[in-house]
């Protein structure tokens, strides 16, 4: 029976003028949509990373450079050798430090370098930090900043051409920025594992 355009719901199938049979595939669809948009991001953050850095494994850099990463670290983005690196793009943690690697086009000197990322990076008020140099066991040159953010967080940015020659070569070699992050007071407990890395670096032209 229709009234006027509009299907006649039985008053038992009705509650508060709505069809409560249409009630059940509405919240379905509904949870469906939580899920998707609450659920799965939610587990994702839960669930553990679980790809620790196993003693003797080494990053792959691109063009056959190398770095020894820290045991017991996670590796969340990046190759071990034997791997295929498609960007030199590296990122570890543990607890509360993480640690960065990331390679690119620049001709000039790693000192430049690391001036131009720090220009990128722009103004941060009550920024202090101190500049040096670092030498790995290859013979690499890289320049090292170490900084104490205005909340207490450590900084360190070094910054590495990834090739040994003479100047023409290594103004033209591709360059590497290392960065180190940890929480406020925490980089003493890295410092080890962090210039361990520092000092492993290694250009391909050097395997």
């Amino acid at each position: 029976m229709a009234v006027g355009t509009r299907e006649w719901v039985p008053v038992e199938h009705r509650w508060f003028g709505l069809d409560r049979r249409t009630f059940r595939p509405g919240l379905i669809v509904l949870l469906i949509a939580l899920v998707l948009i609450y659920g799965l991001p939610a587990l994702n953050s839960a669930i553990p990373w679980h790809n620790e850095i196993k003693a003797g494994q080494v990053l792959e850099l691109g063009n056959g450079a190398t770095a020894v990463p820290p045991a017991g670290w996670q590796l969340e983005s990046g190759t071990l050798t034997g791997g295929s690196a498609t960007s030199l793009q590296v990122t570890l943690a543990s607890g509360g430090a993480t640690i960065q690697l990331n390679g690119s086009a620049y001709d000039g000197s790693a000192d430049a370098f690391l001036d131009q990322v720090e220009r990128a990076d722009g103004d941060r008020p009550g920024m202090s930090g101190d500049r040096g140099t670092l030498t790995t066991g290859a013979g690499l040159v890289g320049v090292v900043e170490t900084r104490t953010t205005a909340s207490g967080d450590d900084e360190v940015d070094a910054a590495f051409k990834m090739a040994i020659g003479n100047a023409e070569t290594v103004a033209a070699a591709p360059a590497l920025l290392v960065r180190i992050r940890t929480a406020a007071g925490q980089f003493e407990h890295y410092q080890d594992e962090v210039a361990a890395l520092l000092r492993s670096i290694t250009p391909g032209a050097a395997r």
